[in-house]
């Protein structure tokens, strides 16, 4: 595999140079003064020019296709075979990148992520409208760009989800829609039935940080190959198999903020961790899209983190912990208040049930403005418009609106559906791994997460991107993505929680 192994050390140098982006980015949110902002934006503009032109030269052409020559016939889970195949869909794309466009959106972003955050803590979206407006037109010439055959948005999911189309999350959601509404609606008639009010009382935030990294570490979050910082929006971001960090944030008066985003982040880092080192710097390492990234964090989070055995085995300890809030509250009623269901304004603390809303409102929200049907200065009305539509409630700022994530400022348009995918994908898993290991809630009580830790890496987390993430579900679960399950498992769930 000569001609394979010239290609892998050629895009060596565009892997790198991406990983320093990263890094540089992760000090953006935790650690850099806000003065270094244009400046940093400026790095960032080069690294990432820089690296889309190693990778989009003629050079990286000639090289791919003596590699698809020298892998026909192959196996096609090699590692050959996969790195040929996923850098050429990624070359074919990127080659559609102006490198103009590339270092335009790394420098707007760069500087939209610094506006986004003064606007958030002022809640004044006419601030921050400006930069979103450029932001749209840079996505719209991206998407143009890359092309598309039916929607604009098609071209910009790509990125996140390969192969996914905007009309089938359409579908997706269509179909979960029909039934979640009216069982959010029942719920929404039962809320007095959960008391959650212990986990709003005054939380020591060092002892809540003690025990979150507790957690994390015997979840299997391997610390010598990386880090807990803190950040205004928990992340993760990897910059080698080797070196994978994850932030939080700290609530003095709301325990499950930091202890399930610990969770949920550690799950990102484990996907990130558990490719195979033999993919190490290469463009196969990492996750095979968002959907299934996030199926691992929320796998962890809500299933495992918000589930009944989970807390057999850590309740103890937190009552140690935090004695004179939780010293008298019993397990049952615990395990209610941390699922309780909100009207909640906010979608990193929403609940299992409600959270789909929140994405589908982002989605809904992020074709019209990407397709012009919908205008940025308009755009809080129609935030609070849907938000009084799915949820009964309206938020009463900006902040607690329609600038309460992060994710527009840094161009991600197209990312949001994959949040909604990587829930209905996490349940779709966990079946499969109770069906072949039914032991794992019981070992889970005991306090061994080894057993469903092992299970992800055998069966999705060893293969990074060497597996579309269609191929991969079909392959573990023997069918596509569906909704089927999912709302299976909140009806379960929450139907005993409210006694429906």
């Amino acid at each position: 595999m000569e001609k394979v192994q010239q290609l892998k050390t050629h895009l060596s140098d565009v892997v790198r140079l991406n990983q320093a982006a990263a890094l540089l980015g992760w000090d953006q949110q935790t650690y850099m003064p806000p003065g270094a902002a244009e400046s940093r934006a400026e790095q960032l503009a080069t690294l990432s020019k820089l690296a889309h032109e190693m990778f989009v030269a003629d050079e990286t052409g000639r090289l791919i296709e003596a590699a698809e020559a020298e892998v026909q016939g192959a196996d096609y889970d090699s590692d050959e075979a996969a790195l040929v195949r996923v850098v050429r869909h990624d070359y074919d794309l990127e080659t559609r990148l102006p490198s103009r466009l590339v270092q335009d959106i790394a420098r707007e972003t760069t500087l939209g992520h610094e506006v986004w955050a003064k606007a958030r803590q002022d809640s004044n979206f006419a601030a921050f409208a400006p930069t979103l407006e450029r932001i749209y037109d840079l996505m719209r010439e991206k998407a143009e760009a890359l092309g598309y055959e039916d929607r604009m948005y098609d071209a910009l999911l790509d990125q996140f989800e390969p192969h996914m189309k905007t009309a089938h999350v359409e579908t997706l959601f269509d179909g979960l829609r029909a039934e979640l509404v009216p069982f959010v609606a029942a719920i929404f008639e039962r809320l007095d039935r959960v008391d959650s009010s212990m986990l709003r009382l005054p939380y020591d935030v060092e002892r809540q940080a003690e025990f979150g990294l507790k957690v994390i570490k015997q979840l299997g979050y391997d610390f010598s190959r990386g880090r807990q910082d803190k950040a205004v929006h928990p992340f993760t971001t990897s910059f080698s198999i080797n070196d994978v960090r994850i932030t939080t944030r700290y609530l003095p008066d709301f325990l499950p903020s930091a202890l399930f985003s610990s969770v949920h982040e550690a799950g990102h880092a484990m996907y990130e961790q558990g490719s195979s080192q033999s993919l190490e710097g290469t463009m196969l390492a990492g996750g095979t899209s968002l959907g299934v990234h996030e199926s691992q964090s929320r796998l962890w989070e809500n299933i495992v983190g918000r589930g009944k055995p989970f807390w057999q085995h850590f309740y103890g300890d937190l009552q140690r912990t935090f004695p004179e809030q939780l010293g008298g509250v019993d397990l049952d009623t615990f395990y209610k208040a941390i699922n309780f269901v909100s009207r909640s304004l906010i979608r990193v603390e929403a609940d299992e049930v409600t959270y789909n809303l929140h994405i589908m409102l982002r989605f809904e929200m992020e074709n019209a403005l990407l397709e012009g049907r919908l205008a940025v200065k308009d755009a809080p009305d129609a935030w609070n418009s849907k938000m009084q539509s799915y949820l009964g409630i309206t938020p009463p700022d900006d902040a607690k609106g329609i600038l309460q994530d992060v994710h527009w400022s840094s161009g991600l348009v197209g990312y949001f559906p994959t949040y909604s995918l990587g829930n209905f994908l996490s349940v779709q898993y966990w079946d499969k791994a109770l069906q072949d290991v039914p032991s794992i809630p019981d070992d889970i009580a005991r306090g061994d997460f080894s057993t469903l830790r092992q299970w992800l890496q055998d069966h999705i987390l060893v293969y990074g991107r060497k597996l579309w993430p269609g191929e991969l579900t079909e392959r573990v679960t023997g069918e596509p993505i569906q909704t089927r399950s999912f709302m299976r498992y909140l009806k379960d769930k929450y139907s005993e929680i409210y006694g429906l």
